[in-house]
């Protein structure tokens, strides 16, 4: 479960936090390889954002605005965050999918009190080495060739990442903020 603000943010831009963000701000996101990830139907659908020039690819669809996943800005490292709504759409069936919660991340950015909570002002040295492990292991069996969101060929983008301009970034950080305290 990430608190960060990016992810608060994001769910902002979609005009969808009531779906996607949890009552403390919290996006539930499953780390995993983007060769394990199909999109069935819909692939012509997929849009790319970011919210700043360095910011990580955020994946969402242009029609209904569902969120995907985050990624890296290079298909060279295989890594994507899948936004637990786009996966299924009860927490029972998600968690019979995906598993537990294993750790609550950047809870210093949550909304209203989450002292009953276990909660992360970071991201936990073991959750990082996990995850690095997992990386290294996609990059090893070669999981960078196969991916929905960058061609197998170029390495580029499968749709062109739109950057949100100043305005647009304080909008949406204006309305994320207003709820912060709720």
């Amino acid at each position: 479960m990430c608190y960060c603000d990016d992810c608060q943010s994001f769910a902002h831009f979609l005009e969808r936090a009531d779906e996607i963000l949890d009552a403390h701000g919290g996006t539930e996101v499953f780390q995993t390889s983007p060769a394990r990830v199909e999109i069935s139907a819909g692939a012509n659908r997929l849009a790319c954002m970011r919210l700043t020039t360095k910011g990580l690819f955020r994946w969402y669809t242009s029609c209904c605005r569902t969120p995907i996943g985050n990624t890296l800005s290079t298909g060279r490292l295989p890594f994507v965050g899948l936004i637990q709504s786009c996966v299924a759409a009860d927490a029972a069936r998600r968690e019979a999918v995906l598993g537990p919660i294993r750790a609550r991340v950047f809870g210093r950015f949550a909304k209203g009190d989450v002292s009953a909570l276990d909660v992360h002002a970071r991201a936990p040295l073991g959750l990082m080495a996990r995850a690095a492990r997992m990386l290294i292991g996609a990059r090893l069996r070669g999981d960078h060739k196969r991916s929905p969101f960058f061609d197998a060929r170029s390495g580029a983008p499968v749709a062109a990442p739109y950057v949100l301009t100043d305005e647009e970034r304080r909008r949406v950080e204006r309305v994320r903020d207003a709820l912060k305290g709720v």
